[in-house]
């Protein structure tokens, strides 16, 4: 029996589909079959009624002759062509054939492209859009199969990859023109910025390490600063309530009150901004959402010193908070010197200058770590491990005001930017086998991080509107009517 005739109208196409399932109601035809064959056919009857519609918007035929800017002044189009252009949409392929004007040696203009608000690519926005969402999701490989899975439109690797950069080209307008969301009347601003290693492409060139030596890593990875800003209400808390929540005492669940959570919180992150125009970007966050400063604005950093003195500089007048996980991490590099890993001495000895440290004694522990290296006659990588802790409490025993910073209810931790790193890094870059270079890497990290700040949508919105300015800028052309 020969092929059937593929139906040439959206009404053939459903009239064929209703034929379809009372055949398959004949046959018995389980529903997995029913689903997916549906909705192969419902596409069709979708993408016809589209073609249909397309069709009956006509050529957009303005006129006689357009006048268009030029470089050297206005320039009369008055060569009038049909021009076609294939178009893949979620319903399949179709096309649209418009008017274009044109003259010797100018690019045409057609006018129809801008009322249909049609892409630079042959991928329609919607196509892109998905496409996109998906990609910041998981790997391209899968997002490319599901695209194909849901849309039957096949989108090859490289023109996924350029899509993707090409959505991410108006993020820091995007940002910089929004208005933030203030902070409540008692709500405080709190900004943490971080850095999160991603793997990149090992360069042309570089030769294969039969085996690596100690420590030797097996990818090199580029450091991408990451940022979180928030919203939050004070949050008094004890000293005992803390070490509660870090030791998980027996009795702490009694002791814990429920904590509020960050609200309009945005995170980001950059592979290719330098450090001072990224912190400067923070610090333009804040002034968004607080223009006159009168919240309480806290800032939350680690103690790389660097950073530290960027921040400083930035953000003068704002109270700087060490991170007390940071410091807690140090802690437990003492404590495994003078005793063994996991051990209950090992909690012990932590717990002990912890509950100091957020009692305000940060002095008092870091001569009592100089004093054990005098005492215990230590040597070697074991007293430079002590001194080295000792030396980094003190240099920023300043940011270390936690018995304050709990007492005003402020975040002593960078749970927020840590948890950036995690969600908007980590789950999505470092993935088994994962190596990136930076032209693609940015972009997705930009997208990834406008997906977590729950903008997607009225970022792609906003998207679209950019690039058709560009692609139809307003009072590039107009009408001649003779």
């Amino acid at each position: 029996m020969g092929r059937s005739r593929r139906p040439a109208t959206a009404l053939e196409a459903f009239f064929d589909l209703e034929r379809f399932l009372a055949r398959s109601a004949t046959a018995h035809a389980g529903l997995p079959e029913l689903e997916r064959e549906s909705e192969r056919r419902g596409r069709e009857v979708l993408r016809l009624a589209l073609q249909a519609h397309l069709d009956g918007r006509g050529h957009g035929d303005v006129g006689p002759a357009l006048v268009a800017d030029g470089p050297d002044g206005p320039v009369r189009l008055s060569h009038k062509r049909l021009h076609t252009r294939r178009l893949l949409t979620i319903f399949g392929e179709v096309s649209v054939t418009r008017t274009g004007y044109g003259a010797r040696g100018q690019p045409s203009i057609h006018p129809l492209d801008a009322e249909l608000c049609l892409p630079a690519r042959t991928y329609s926005y919607e196509i892109c859009r998905r496409l996109t969402r998906a990609a910041v999701c998981g790997p391209f490989a899968e997002a490319i199969a599901l695209i194909a899975d849901m849309t039957g439109v096949v989108v090859p690797m490289r023109s996924a990859e350029a899509i993707v950069k090409d959505a991410a080209a108006d993020f820091e307008d995007f940002y910089a023109t929004r208005a933030g969301k203030a902070p409540g009347p008692r709500e405080i601003l709190v900004g943490a910025i971080d850095c999160k290693g991603i793997p990149m492409v090992k360069p042309d060139g570089a030769q294969k390490v039969v085996r690596r030596r100690k420590g030797e890593k097996a990818n090199k990875k580029k450091m991408a600063t990451v940022a979180a800003v928030y919203s939050q209400a004070p949050c008094v808390r004890t000293p005992e309530e803390v070490l509660d929540s870090l030791f998980a005492s027996p009795d702490a669940p009694a002791r814990r009150q429920r904590r509020p959570r960050p609200a309009a919180k945005r995170v980001w992150a950059s592979l290719t901004a330098d450090k001072d125009s990224f912190i400067a970007d923070v610090r333009a966050e804040m002034v968004r959402r607080d223009p006159r400063h009168r919240r309480t604005w806290v800032m939350v950093t680690d103690g790389e010193r660097a950073l530290q003195r960027r921040v400083a500089n930035t953000f003068k007048g704002v109270t700087l908070v060490l991170d007390l996980l940071h410091a807690m991490d140090k802690l437990w590099k003492v404590a495994y010197v003078f005793n063994p890993e996991g051990s209950p001495g090992a909690v012990a000895f932590v717990r002990d200058r912890a509950e100091r440290i957020l009692t305000g004694q940060v002095s008092q522990v870091v001569k009592g770590l100089r004093q054990m290296v005098t005492k215990r006659g230590l040597k070697g990588e074991k007293a430079k491990t002590v001194r080295d802790v000792a030396n980094y409490y003190y240099a920023n025993r300043e940011r270390m005001r936690y018995d304050l910073y709990l007492s005003m209810g402020w975040p002593i931790a960078s749970g927020s930017v840590e948890g950036a790193c995690k969600n908007l890094v980590r789950v999505r870059f470092e993935r088994s086998g994962m190596r990136w270079t930076v032209d693609v890497a940015e972009p997705v990290l930009q997208l990834r991080a406008v997906y977590l700040s729950d903008d997607f949508d009225d970022y792609w919105q906003f998207h679209v509107q950019q690039e058709q300015q560009r692609l139809h800028r307003k009072g590039q052309w107009r009408v001649v009517r003779k």
